[in-house]
């Protein structure tokens, strides 16, 4: 009795239930845990120290990296551990951002983990590494954007700064967001030689950008997702808060794969999505207040589409709120 006590205990707390569900999702080190969580890991180190303790979490050294994940379902409390994360809600704000956070993290991990990142460093991008015809992508998309003077620029998921490179001279300025500090290292360098002195980056949570909202007269003239949205477990989420901070009346262009068949390099990359089929990325621009244009489609071993809009109405993320608010589980979930 006393051992399913001290796991009870060291369950019902908010963030260590927070750690399990990750746990769910696979295994994490604490530098990863400390990013999606945004909580010290000296306390975060506690929570874990009490979760291994009590045999609701396995604890595995692997070099310099300590890799953390859920028990198997035949040792101590593996079916207890189960058992208590099947009883949390299936929708809950802050689980819910938790998941959107981790799947970034699995992503960045893959895109490192790529042999051609390794070997190619800022001359990676994700579209050669699938095999993509990148100049034929870049020329329809410069076409997209359009001639002429840009305004601002928002490069969502800039990874090593290719787009605002290719869009940068026509700028009045440009920003890049990415969650990688490697990635944004890489872009700095790149826009550094390029002499773009009014293009920057910044690390920052695409779902929470760090931004005002745009107006009338305020906001971004041009906002592009380059095969980002692929790899976001909310998608119609990153599109919302794309709108958010770009102008009324600008244009917001997502470059994406076309949906398609399984494919050995897409798993690889982790992407969350098998692309979008038309209706259903049709279905999330609008949800975003968006009128959307046509669609531009590039052969090639994957097909590639790339969709503009115009932002035509303010539709304010029902999620955003909650995620601004200190961390509290659901009335579901365990107190403290």
């Amino acid at each position: 009795m006393d051992d399913l006590l001290l796991a009870l205990r060291a369950a019902a707390e908010p963030t260590r239930l927070r750690i399990l569900a990750l746990a769910a999702r696979g295994a994490f080190n604490v530098r990863e845990l400390v990013s999606i969580l945004g909580q010290s890991q000296p306390r975060l180190s506690r929570h874990l120290r009490l979760l291994v303790e009590a045999g609701l979490l396995r604890r595995q050294q692997e070099g310099v990296f300590c890799w953390f994940a859920l028990p198997e379902a035949a040792d101590r409390h593996g079916d207890l551990v189960r058992a208590l994360l099947a009883r949390l809600p299936e929708r809950d704000p802050v689980l819910d951002a938790d998941r959107r956070l981790a799947a970034q993290t699995l992503s960045e991990r893959a895109r490192i983990a790529s042999e051609s990142f390794r070997r190619r460093g800022a001359d990676w991008d994700e579209m050669t590494a699938l095999g993509l015809p990148t100049a034929e992508v870049e020329t329809a998309l410069t076409s997209v954007v359009g001639q002429g003077p840009l305004g601002r620029v928002l490069d969502i998921g800039t990874g090593t700064g290719r787009v605002l490179e290719l869009l940068g001279p026509r700028a009045e300025m440009g920003l890049g967001i990415d969650a990688s500090a490697q990635m944004l290292a890489l872009a700095r360098s790149r826009l550094g030689q390029a002499g773009l002195a009014h293009c920057t980056v910044r690390q920052a949570d695409m779902y929470r950008l760090p931004l005002p909202d745009g107006g009338d007269t305020q906001g971004f003239d041009r906002t592009i997702l380059q095969m980002v949205l692929h790899h976001a477990e909310d998608p119609e989420a990153v599109l919302r808060e794309a709108a958010r901070v770009t102008r009324t009346g600008a244009r917001i262009i997502v470059v994406e794969l076309a949906a398609h068949a399984p494919h050995a390099l897409s798993e690889t990359l982790a992407h969350r999505h098998r692309g979008f089929q038309e209706p259903r990325m049709r279905a999330m621009m609008q949800a975003a207040g968006l009128s959307v244009h046509g669609t531009v489609t590039i052969p090639g071993p994957l097909p590639t589409q790339i969709w503009s809009g115009t932002v035509s109405s303010r539709i304010r993320d029902p999620d955003r709120a909650t995620h601004d608010d200190p961390p509290q589980l659901a009335s579901q979930g365990a107190h403290p």
